[in-house]
C-alpha cells in the first residue's frame, strides 16, 4: 500500500510525519501548480468548488508517482466536501484507475469505523503504536503552526523584504526530506529560532487584517493566490480565523478546555447565525465578531466560488460590517481568477484601512 492525500496548506507535514512514525509509504503530491489546476479541472464537473478540482490534479500527479490508496477527510451536512471522496473515486474508476480510496469521517460520525479505517491504512499497527504515532504527529501539528503564525508577525514587520516568505520555503523543502516526527519537530525548531531572528523595522505598528472563511481556501496558498504573503508584504500582519490546529482540536481531541472556548467563541455569532449550516460558515461570522472585538482594522471573507455555506455568511458579512463598523471584504476564487485584479483589490482595501486609521498612503 502506497498512500496519498490531498495538499491543503501545511498538513501534508503532519500527515507524512504520521505515516513515517507508522512505517507506511507515502506519495506527497507535487505542490500545487497550474498544471495540477489545468488537470483537476479538465476531469472534474464544471460547477464543482475549486478544492474538488485541485484534489483531483494531486490525485493524478500523485497516482503517476506509485500511489495506490487516497487518504482524505469526510465531512457532513450541506457542504458538498460530503461527496468528494465519492465523486473522486467515480471519476478515477472511469478514467481506468484501480484506486482504493478511505474517507476518515470524524469520530463521532462513527468511533468504530474510524478506528477501522486508521487500522486499515496503518497496516493494522497496534493500539499502542497508533496513539504514539497520533500525538506525535498532533504535537508536529501544533509546532508548524507556531512557525506559520511567527513568520505571520514577522512578514508585516521585516526589515529584508521576502524574509519571512523564503524561510517558510526552506523549511517545506527540508520537511520533505527528513523522516519521521521527531526529525521534523527538530527541524521545526531549527526554524523557529531562524524566524524568530529575522530582524524588524523598528517603531513600525503594522494595519492587521483578519482572515476568514472556508478552512481549504484559507489554509492552502496556492488556492487564496499567496494572500498571506501579499497582505504581509503591503505591510499587513494577518491572522488566521481557521488553523489545522482548530480543524484537529475540533473533530479528533477530547480537550474540553477547548470545546468550551470553541463554544464560547461560536455564540458570539448569534445575533447573526445561531446554527451550523455546513462547512465553516459559523466560524466565519463568529470568528469576524471575535476580530472585531479585539481590535483588528479590516476582515477578509475568501471562499471558493460556489461554496453554499460561505455564501451564506457572505451575505451576512455587510450587515456585521455596517453594525461593528469594521470594513469587509469579501474574495471569491475559482480557475479562472486573475492574479493582478485580485491584487488590486487588495491594495485598494489595505489603502482603505490605512485612511480610515489616519496612515499616510
Amino acid at each position: 500500500m502506497v498512500i496519498t492525500f490531498p495538499h491543503m496548506g501545511k498538513v501534508y507535514i503532519s500527515v507524512k510525519a504520521l505515516f513515517d512514525d507508522l512505517r507506511v509509504r507515502t506519495v506527497i503530491p507535487p505542490p500545487i501548480s497550474k498544471k495540477t489546476l489545468e488537470i483537476g479541472t479538465k476531469l472534474s464537473p464544471e460547477m464543482a468548488c475549486l478544492p474538488l478540482k485541485i484534489n483531483m490534479g494531486n490525485y493524478i500527479e500523485a497516482i503517476k508517482e506509485g500511489a495506490d490508496t487516497i487518504v482524505l477527510t469526510g465531512s457532513c451536512g450541506p457542504c458538498r466536501f460530503g461527496y468528494y471522496g465519492v465523486v473522486e473515486k467515480d471519476i478515477l474508476k472511469d478514467l481506468g484507475y484501480d484506486i482504493e480510496v478511505v474517507i476518515l469521517d470524524a469520530p463521532k460520525t462513527g468511533h468504530l469505523n474510524f478506528i477501522n479505517n486508521i487500522k486499515k491504512i496503518s497496516g493494522y499497527s497496534s493500539i499502542p503504536d497508533l496513539a504514539k504515532a497520533f500525538r506525535a504527529a498532533y504535537k508536529v501539528t501544533l509546532e508548524v503552526d507556531k512557525l506559520i503564525d511567527l513568520l505571520l508577525y514577522k512578514r508585516a514587520r521585516e526589515t529584508r523584504v521576502g524574509e519571512a516568505d523564503r524561510c517558510l520555503a526552506s523549511f517545506e523543502r527540508m520537511a520533505r526530506q527528513v523522516h519521521g516526527s521527531s526529525q521534523i519537530l527538530d527541524l521545526t525548531e531549527q526554524f523557529m529560532e531562524r524566524a524568530s531572528n529575522i530582524r524588524e523595522e523598528r517603531g513600525f505598528k503594522p494595519l492587521t487584517i483578519g482572515l476568514v472563511g472556508e478552512i481549504y481556501t484559507l489554509i492552502e496558498p496556492y488556492v487564496n493566490l499567496n494572500i498571506e504573503s501579499k497582505l504581509g508584504r503591503l505591510g499587513v500582519e494577518v491572522h488566521r480565523g481557521i488553523t489545522l490546529t482548530d480543524w484537529i482540536k475540533t473533530h479528533l481531541s477530547l480537550d474540553m478546555k477547548y470545546r468550551q472556548e470553541r463554544k464560547t467563541m461560536l455564540a458570539k455569532a448569534e445575533p447573526y447565525l445561531n446554527l451550523c449550516i455546513g462547512g465553516h460558515a459559523w466560524e466565519t461570522i463568529a470568528s469576524t465578531i471575535d476580530f472585531y472585538e479585539k481590535g483588528l482594522d479590516g476582515i477578509i471573507q475568501v471562499l471558493p466560488f460556489g461554496c453554499m455555506p460561505e455564501i451564506v455568511a457572505e451575505s451576512i458579512m455587510p450587515t456585521i460590517g455596517t453594525d461593528l463598523q469594521i470594513p469587509i471584504m469579501t474574495l471569491s476564487v475559482d480557475e479562472l481568477t486573475g492574479e493582478a485584479g485580485y491584487m488590486t483589490r487588495l491594495e485598494a482595501f489595505v489603502d482603505l484601512l490605512k485612511q480610515k486609521k489616519g496612515k499616510v498612503i
